[in-house]
């Protein structure tokens, strides 16, 4: 028959301590890894944002009331696409990296002679967050899409 040791204190403070190490180490590596993948802030002031959010209720309701349909697309050599509904439309705005890793792009839309807007710039390779304006004449639709 096989003898138990005893518990001992020295053998318990051992294994309380790496008990506890083990819960650190792994709170500061999810920590770390946490804070490393944010790509910051949504609003910079929440009370600010809640004092204006029925104004953009209404600028919302106020775009959707002009019934433009505008998709927006990637092409083959990575260049953003926005299909407007007629002439006389111009755009510009920004890609955005999801994880903030890269560079924010700027964008720049010229027709393509095809009834739509071609950004001039062609984005690297990756998952984008575009956000992009799109008017014509007093008249402005704001949009975000995700692109990779």
């Amino acid at each position: 028959m096989a003898t138990r040791k005893a518990l001992t204190g020295r053998s318990f403070a051992v294994i309380i301590v790496g008990f506890f190490g083990v819960v650190v180490a792994v709170n500061l590596t999810m920590a770390r890894l946490a804070s490393g993948t944010f790509g910051g802030t949504v609003v910079d002031n929440s009370y600010v944002a809640s004092q204006n959010f029925n104004g953009w209720l209404a600028q919302a309701r106020g775009q959707d009331r002009l019934g433009w349909a505008t998709p927006i697309r990637l092409d083959a050599q990575r260049h953003v696409r926005i299909g407007v509904p007629g002439a006389g439309f111009t755009a510009a705005g920004t890609a955005l990296h999801p994880l903030g890793r890269a560079a924010d792009v700027p964008l720049r839309f010229r027709s393509d002679g095809r009834g739509g807007l071609r950004a001039t710039t062609a984005l690297p390779a990756g998952r984008w967050q575009v956000r992009l304006d799109i008017s014509r004449g007093r008249d402005t639709k704001r949009l975000m899409e995700r692109l990779a």
